[in-house]
């Protein structure tokens, strides 16, 4: 049981006699159950916030040998190639007829989302159908960090590219556009 003393429990001060007071008790187990009550009805009724994630679409664990590669214009696609030390470089098109690039780029506003921006205008005039869009193909190297490959996935909710892919399939020309050489 919890309590509260309060009082001196009487006594002589400075030789004048004072009448003895009685020590009061208050009862504090009440006041502790209460509390634990509020406690338990605050954490029961608050809503926890829930995580934010992207969604992100994964292919089947197996693959089917009768599913035929989809061909895809080569004027709608554009690769973006991650690297070490926040290193990108993108093109347009394929890497040995390139429509644009290959360049290096910086991640942000002035950046590749400027580029994204772009494109995806150049790829709705020249398919005339905003069904048809830009597709960014994702190649994150083995030396290029997570946060890199969040901050482009990141550029792409922001600029609204409808389909986009991670690929880890690089040919030997990619690497050496990574590389430098």
């Amino acid at each position: 049981m919890a309590e509260l003393n309060t009082g001196d429990g009487g006594g002589k001060k400075g030789g004048k006699v004072r009448s003895k007071k009685s020590n009061s008790k208050v009862d504090l187990t009440a006041m502790v159950d209460l509390a634990f009550l509020l406690i338990t009805f605050f954490m029961l009724t608050t809503t926890l916030s829930k995580p934010q994630s992207m969604p992100l679409g994964l292919p089947d664990k197996e693959d089917d040998p009768t599913d035929k590669p989809i061909k895809v214009d080569e004027n709608r696609t554009l690769t973006v190639l991650l690297g070490d030390n926040d290193k990108m470089v993108y093109y347009m098109g394929l890497l040995a007829t390139p429509i644009a690039g290959p360049k290096d780029i910086s991640y942000g506003k002035e950046g590749i989302r400027k580029e994204l921006l772009k494109r995806k205008i150049s790829v709705v005039e020249y398919t005339g159908n905003k069904d048809k869009g830009l597709i960014v193909i994702i190649k994150p190297s083995k030396k290029s960090n997570y946060r890199n490959l969040v901050d482009i996935l990141d550029e792409m909710a922001i600029v609204g590219v409808p389909s986009n892919a991670i690929v880890n399939d690089f040919s030997p020309e990619e690497l050496k556009l990574l590389e430098g050489k």
